[in-house]
């Protein structure tokens, strides 16, 4: 179970937080952040701006749903995590629109 099958409309968004153990939590974030995610206790939380639009929250998901599925969150306990943020959020960006065209 991954991305590539909720985009397809194989299974659901909650299928998919199920399987991950996350669930998303809208909270008013400072403008320039649309989401984020951590695990606290086993559970995968996905923080999302809930002044953004209807699309863009469903793109914040994604990325985010990226971060866990490309194992990011294991990285967040490495003291060098702070120098490879940028590669971590251009490697789920990445990794979403590799799955995007591969559906085309």
């Amino acid at each position: 179970m991954n991305i590539e099958n909720l985009i397809r409309g194989e299974i659901t968004q909650s299928d998919l937080l199920n399987w991950y153990n996350a669930t998303i939590v809208y909270d008013e974030l400072p403008t320039p952040v649309r989401g984020y995610v951590f695990n606290h206790d086993g559970v995968n939380f996905i923080m999302i701006n809930n002044n953004l639009s209807y699309y863009k929250k469903k793109k914040t998901i994604l990325h985010e749903l990226a971060h866990i599925e490309k194992n990011h969150l294991c990285q967040a306990d490495n003291d060098l995590f702070a120098f490879y943020i940028d590669k971590y959020e251009d490697e789920a960006d990445s990794y979403i629109k590799k799955v995007l065209n591969e559906i085309k």
